[in-house]
C-alpha cells in the first residue's frame, strides 16, 4: 500500500490535513513546516482534505489545527483516528459558547 502524506502547519496541532483519500490500515506521512517526517497509519478510512489525529486526543481536549483551536473532542481519538464531526464539536460560528 502507498504512503499518503498529511500536513501539520503549527507545533499546537494535534490533528493533521490528508491530501490523498487514505484507507485503514494505510501508512501516513506527516510532515511539518521544520521538515520533520514521521509515519502513522490510519485507524479508518480519511478522505483527501480531512483530518487525522497526530497523537491521542482525549474526549473534551481542544483540537487544534493551523495553529487555531477549531473545537473539542466528543469522545476520545486515537492516534491515527480520523478527526471530523464525529467526533469534534465545532467552536466557531457559535453563539451559544462564550
Amino acid at each position: 500500500m502507498v504512503k499518503s502524506v498529511a500536513l501539520k502547519v503549527n507545533d499546537l496541532d494535534n490533528v493533521a490535513t490528508i491530501f490523498a483519500d487514505v484507507q485503514v490500515g494505510q501508512e501516513v506521512e506527516i510532515r511539518d513546516k521544520k521538515g520533520d517526517i514521521y509515519t502513522i497509519k490510519a485507524l479508518s478510512d480519511i478522505p483527501y482534505g480531512h483530518k487525522i489525529a497526530t497523537k491521542p486526543i482525549q474526549k473534551s481536549e481542544k483540537i487544534y489545527k493551523y495553529g487555531e483551536e477549531i473545537g473539542v473532542a466528543t469522545s476520545s481519538i486515537h492516534l491515527g483516528g480520523y478527526v471530523h464531526v464525529h467526533n469534534l464539536d465545532s467552536a466557531r460560528a457559535r453563539g451559544d459558547l462564550k
